[in-house]
């Protein structure tokens, strides 16, 4: 069963995006026509209510939450209860003893890389002295820095050496599924039992 339609995201307080918003269907958070979550970096929190069967609990069943393609980790709860982290393919989980019949909530809180926001910053003037001729290394530290005070720009991120240039492509980043629930069926074969085809 895939898991289709709207998700809730919040997303981190003092990164600039907005703290709540609703993504119609799954996408990049590169792709989203919205600067401040095309460019953001940190982590996110994908909600959504499904409805769980009495068909799909029954005996010998058992029920896995695929979410698809994550980039790049995911950390799971089912009705408020943590399944663990997801950091590799393939981003699954057993739900089983974690769901009920009828409402459930899936909070999915996604984290990507640091990559998008330093591209995004690269929009912004630099408040820094910059060796223009090996890349943008730091020729001194900025005064905003050695007197304890906030980066004066609009910038998020701050590095001694230019890593990415405004233009540079940015990565695919969040929850972009398919989400799917899968029933499994667990037979259980007496060992006793000779099986032989003809």
């Amino acid at each position: 069963m895939e898991i289709k339609g709207p998700w809730e995201v919040s997303f981190m307080n003092g990164m600039g995006s907005p703290s709540k918003t609703t993504f119609d269907k799954l996408i990049s958070w590169s792709n989203h026509p919205e600067q401040s979550i095309k460019y953001y970096s940190g982590s996110a929190v994908y909600r959504k209510n499904i409805s769980i069967s009495k068909e799909m609990l029954g005996k010998n069943k058992k029920l896995k939450l695929d979410l698809g393609k994550v980039e790049i980790m995911s950390e799971v709860k089912v009705n408020g209860k943590n399944l663990g982290i997801l950091w590799k393919v393939p981003y699954s989980f057993d739900i089983t003893d974690a769901v009920k019949i009828g409402t459930n909530t899936i909070e999915l809180k996604v984290v990507n890389l640091w990559v998008n926001r330093m591209i995004g910053d690269e929009q912004i003037p630099d408040s820094s002295e910059r060796n223009k001729t090996n890349g943008g290394s730091l020729l001194s530290w900025p005064s905003w820095i050695t007197e304890g005070k906030s980066n004066p720009t609009e910038r998020y991120s701050f590095t001694t050496w230019k890593l990415w240039k405004k233009d540079s492509p940015l990565l695919e980043s969040g929850l972009l599924g398919p989400v799917r629930i899968i029933s499994e069926e667990h037979v259980v074969v007496d060992p006793g039992i000779l099986i032989s085809a003809k």
